[in-house]
């Protein structure tokens, strides 16, 4: 099946399911497209034999799309730098702390927690996996992801201090996690299994301070050349160039796209630099254009992720490590966030219950299906990837539908300002 069949299939279906949403669930547009995809999927499955050529195209469609790249190297450098644009500079600057310690020292946390919680599971439930793999999927597992969150906590109501917080969180760890998941891959996939530090902290230091550095040389270039002109035409095109341009530089350097993108979008996003750089009508511009890629891309994602379970493997214990591991995964985060919001809960005066709406509101989504893909058959690729897909579904439908029913029932209990 040719690029522009599948492209044209996914947007039919993404605009389709969206007017589903609209007319009749009007759910948060990610949640609503995703869970339609998914009962879409459940039905061709159910009448394949009835109509048996629509669900094998689907089918073709799915194994022929690789969507670890479709997502991590063509999707996710646009969708970060649109979150970024329009998040708040000011208040994530005075939340810098605590957002650096939760996107790098919790993410290794719960990666270590989930790790070791899945080792006794498995094992448990009758199906040992060594502790490695087991730290493979911690890893993968442990970043909430930017595109979800973003996408559901613009209606969860909750209060700004914390949703940037959790936004702050989820733009900056996602990068970091796939620095953490590399690493450990790396390491696994070692006939030895060494571990080189040395290596480890030059990869680490590479990726991640590699790609802030060309965040900032690709905002600051784009600012200067926006700073220069007054043409909402043309300064469109440079920001659409920064994205394009610098996550292909990302990639030729070997340093984290992700972060290289979330520094731009934070510099071309500022309240100050735009002041000086854009016009009334550019702002305008550039603010629609990147709502409409924001909008259409998390379509599309949402899509795909409910397509995914045309080509996912069955097997009942699968289904029953994927159960257990949603209240593990929580819990590990829970305990991952305890020691950073202590230390800073009085200086930098957290909202009541920061930790819990932290918990339920830090969503997986398709980054983590994506690196689950990455596995290697030897890697329980299958059982890991079955278990990431039933935690990112009851991240994304469950908690994503019931955190601002928290939110609110906390105020409620006069918990919450």
């Amino acid at each position: 099946m040719d690029i522009f069949t599948i492209i044209t299939i996914l947007i039919v279906l993404s605009a389709f399911f969206g007017f589903i949403n609209e007319r009749f669930f009007r759910l948060p547009h990610t949640i609503g497209i995703m869970m339609i995809a998914i009962f879409f999927t459940g039905a061709l499955y159910l009448g394949s034999a009835f109509i048996p050529e629509v669900y094998l195209m689907l089918e073709a469609m799915m194994f022929s799309i690789d969507f670890e790249t479709v997502l991590l190297d063509v999707m996710l450098g646009f969708l970060l730098f649109a979150g970024a644009m329009h998040t708040n500079f000011d208040q994530l600057k005075v939340q810098r702390y605590p957002i650096l310690i939760f996107a790098t020292v919790g993410v290794v946390v719960s990666t270590f927690l989930i790790g070791l919680f899945m080792f006794w599971l498995l094992a448990l439930i009758g199906y040992p996996v060594p502790i490695l793999y087991c730290f493979l999927f911690g890893a993968l597992i442990s970043p909430t992801d930017p595109i979800a969150v973003l996408g559901i906590l613009k209606q969860a109501g909750v209060p700004k201090k914390l949703e940037t917080k959790i936004v702050g969180e989820s733009l900056f760890n996602d990068g970091v996690g796939v620095v953490v998941f590399l690493t450990i891959f790396q390491i696994a996939r070692s006939s030895d299994g060494a571990i080189d530090f040395g290596e480890i902290a030059k990869l680490f230091a590479v990726e991640v301070f590699g790609g802030i550095g060309l965040g900032l040389v690709v905002g600051y270039l784009a600012f200067r050349l926006m700073k220069t002109i007054d043409d909402y035409d043309v300064e469109v095109m440079i920001t659409l160039a920064a994205v394009m341009g610098g996550s292909l530089l990302a990639h030729e350097l070997h340093v984290s796209g992700p972060l290289a993108m979330v520094v731009a979008g934070l510099l071309v996003g500022n309240d100050t630099l735009r002041s000086t750089s854009m016009s009334h009508i550019t702002e305008q511009y550039v603010d629609k254009f990147w709502e409409l890629v924001d909008l259409i891309l998390n379509a599309i994602l949402f899509v795909l992720i409910g397509l995914e379970i045309l080509i996912l493997h069955y097997e009942s214990y699968y289904l029953l490590a994927g159960m257990l591991a949603v209240p593990a995964i929580l819990f590990a985060r829970y305990l991952s966030l305890l020691g950073p919001i202590r230390i800073f809960k009085n200086k930098l005066d957290f909202v009541p219950n920061t930790n819990l709406i932290m918990t339920w509101g830090g969503l997986r989504g398709g980054i983590s299906i994506a690196l689950a893909l990455s596995l290697s058959p030897n890697m329980e690729r299958d059982l890991f990837l079955m278990i990431t897909y039933i935690v990112v579904i009851f991240s994304i439908v469950v908690q994503g539908l019931t955190v601002g029913r928290l939110v609110d029932r906390l105020k409620e209990d006069e918990t919450l300002p």
